[in-house]
């Protein structure tokens, strides 16, 4: 596997990287899942999960702002954990993120369907089979075929117009959320906020789970961090900030929904978030422009995770992780373009799934995504103590404290996913993260041969 040279740009500004971070955090997520929230945990738990989910997110993003602003390499957690613990251990953290990332792809693709569904209802025509007991429609599948060739095609012709297209669809979802959380608090129901809970510490799991996909995209920054034209002390300052802000907003649309509809419209409704914003305003009108910032939000995620993907392959091509045709830049527009095919292919064929698969790669993709933390967190504190001289333009606090704290709630959110847990993976969502890392045990054996005989030839060498 040879290893292909670096020849990223430095194209982004401060507001390129706020925004792909923050926009890959909003996504589509808010708009669709805001009823299972609700339904599953009640308005207390679904904030408890989030403070809870908050949590773990904030202290895994203080340990990525530190490592990010001192390691501003591509690949983001692949660097850290290769510096920290090796090979073997970086190709785990990298493949693990990398099917995170594919998994919010994936859903975009399922998503954005499913957005359209709502505009308009009768437009599905050509049935083509039923699973998990929902008809696909031939219709249906070209819409999300559509969407990830536009959006395979932004990020091919270069990741400036790519952050450029971030910007304006970013701020299209905070002008519209903003619109459903003042709305709430003028015209909400306190009396809508109840249940308070719904089946207890089980609920607030169901929620729980979700929070590591939903708010990954923070690590875009570190992706990309090797293409910002920016201060090193900054890629963490608006790491953390990011975070924060995604935070805000996430709960805030809980509780907006929350006060606009009482528990048998949550019972009745298709898309929560835009029946909240049609019951605050009396029309259906915003109900729709809620549903039109949702589709700016698929596509915030969309752009932002096959960016990042296709970075981390980009990445581990280098590192002789993968066959460098992961590792192919493109020589005009300087894009790993071999990554984002790659990608964009595997996010084409999900809508041939249909609508049950948003669930399934939302929860096939939490572990991993946690699993990609944890090395991270791992990384921090061996890096703290091993090379405690290491210039590091931001630090997340004087001692490891924060590591720690990421590594426990890592390892406590995994056990969350595990057999027998109330919250545990499902047949299609194990077959989904067991085939993946199927997959990756090919390329994992493939790169210690390559390293053994790379070896060996220098021994051989040497005693020549």
């Amino acid at each position: 596997m040879p290893k292909p040279q670096q020849q990223l740009s430095k194209v982004l500004s401060k507001l390129d990287v706020f925004v792909l971070s923050i926009g890959a955090m909003l996504g589509w997520g808010w708009v669709v899942l805001s009823e299972s929230w609700l339904t599953s945990a009640g308005s207390m738990g679904t904030l408890i999960a989030f403070i809870i989910g908050g949590l773990l997110v904030t202290f895994v993003g203080l340990t990525y702002a530190e490592l990010a602003s001192a390691m501003p390499k591509v690949g983001g957690e692949h660097a850290y954990v290769h510096r920290a613990m090796g090979d073997k251990a970086a190709f785990v953290a990298s493949w693990a993120i990398t099917l995170g990332y594919v998994s919010v792809v994936a859903f975009e693709a399922v998503a954005l369907p499913t957005v359209i569904e709502y505009i308009f209802p009768n437009y599905q025509v050509g049935y083509l089979w039923t699973i998990a007991g929902w008809d696909v429609y031939l219709s249906w599948v070209l819409v999300g075929v559509g969407g990830t060739l536009f959006v395979i095609a932004i990020n091919y012709f270069g990741l400036k117009p790519a952050a450029k297209v971030q910007v304006v669809l970013t701020f299209s979802i905070i002008l519209v959320g903003l619109m459903l959380i003042f709305g709430s608090a003028v015209g909400g129901d306190s009396a809508n906020f109840q249940p308070l809970f719904v089946n207890g510490a089980t609920g607030i799991m169901a929620v729980l789970i979700m929070v590591p996909f939903l708010f990954i995209g923070f690590d875009v920054i570190p992706q990309t961090a090797e293409e910002a034209n920016i201060p090193r002390r900054d890629i963490g300052k608006l790491l953390i900030i990011s975070v924060l802000c995604s935070i805000a907003f996430y709960i805030l649309i809980a509780i907006g929904v929350a006060l606009a509809l009482n528990n048998s419209a949550l019972a009745n409704t298709e898309l929560a978030t835009a029946d909240a914003m049609t019951a605050l305003f009396g029309s259906p009108f915003f109900g729709n422009l809620l549903v039109v910032a949702g589709v700016a939000g698929i596509m915030t995620s969309w752009n932002a995770f096959i960016i990042g993907g296709s970075r981390v392959m980009y990445a581990m091509a280098n590192s002789g992780m993968l066959p460098a045709w992961f590792g192919h830049l493109h020589p005009k527009y300087k894009t790993p373009s071999n990554a984002i095919i790659f990608i964009g292919a595997l996010a084409a064929v999900s809508p041939l799934l249909g609508r049950p698969a948003l669930v399934w790669f939302v929860d096939s993709g939490g572990p991993a995504i946690v699993i990609a933390y944890l090395f991270v967190a791992i990384s921090f504190i061996i890096l703290r103590k091993r090379e405690p001289q290491m210039e590091r333009p931001y630090k997340a606090g004087r001692t490891t404290i924060v590591g720690w704290i990421a590594l426990v709630l890592s390892i406590g959110f995994l056990v969350i996913y595990s057999p027998g847990m109330p919250a545990a993976l499902t047949g299609p969502e194990w077959a989904i993260f067991c085939g993946w890392f199927l997959i990756g045990l090919y390329f994992f054996i493939q790169m210690i041969r390559d390293k053994y005989r790379d070896h060996a030839e220098g021994e051989n060498q040497h005693i020549s």
